[in-house]
């Protein structure tokens, strides 16, 4: 197996452990996706689970991201590096937003130990901050996918320029529109189902031969 198809595989399998453990965390059968007070009915064994799948799944992100780039490159290798770099950068704030998450949800267990405090503020302010980071590096890092892929050079057919992580992405929101019932489920875990999804198509549809970089630092 070549890297290309490895570190695609890997990076697979980081957007479905960190969707498993997100889906933990943040799903709620009243689909109340604001504030943090649906924590409350969560266990706190439930949050460490998630906690931890989540932690875990977040960091195959880098390696996922890798695996975009060079399939990238041909149509540029410093503006795949760049890609590269800037997904890393999101990522990065993106784990750490991850790691906060069954804190908050523990923190929610006891309303009455916070009504007085600026806690949740305080966690507003520098941890859900974070989670924007990741937000605006995913539509950057799309825009450049699309422009590379549009070019015909790059080891994915120009028709996948439409299957860029920002579209799965919102395509979550679209479905719980159509299909609350349904859309429920993945809105709590929309980037890992877009990312899940993209891994997916890049496996099936990319062209994986063999790869010219023998390692990640190349």
């Amino acid at each position: 197996m070549n890297n290309l198809k490895l570190t695609g595989i890997l990076g697979l399998i980081g957007a479905i452990l960190c969707g498993t453990g997100e889906f933990l965390l943040h799903f709620d059968p009243q689909a109340r996706f604001s504030g943090y007070d649906f924590m409350a009915d969560i266990s706190d064994a439930r949050l460490t689970t998630g906690h931890f799948f989540a932690v875990v799944g977040v960091s195959l992100y880098f390696v996922g991201m890798w695996h975009i780039a060079q399939m990238l490159k041909p149509a540029g290798e410093k503006l795949s590096r760049i890609l590269f770099l800037i997904g890393c950068f999101g990522f990065l704030y993106g784990a750490m937003w991850m790691s906060s998450r069954s804190s908050i949800g523990s923190l929610a267990h006891y309303p009455e130990l916070i009504a007085d405090t600026n806690l949740v503020e305080l966690y507003e302010l520098r941890c859900e901050t974070l989670l924007q980071v990741i937000r605006v590096t995913t539509l950057v890092i799309s825009g450049i996918y699309v422009y590379m892929v549009l070019t015909g050079k790059s080891r994915y057919p120009k028709w996948m320029a439409a299957t860029s992580p920002i579209v799965l992405l919102l395509l979550n929101f679209v479905i719980y529109l159509i299909a609350p019932g349904v859309g429920k489920f993945v809105m709590p875990i929309a980037l890992n189902v877009g990312f899940t999804s993209f891994f997916l198509l890049s496996l099936f549809f990319g062209d994986h031969g063999e790869a010219t970089e023998t390692a990640i630092s190349n």
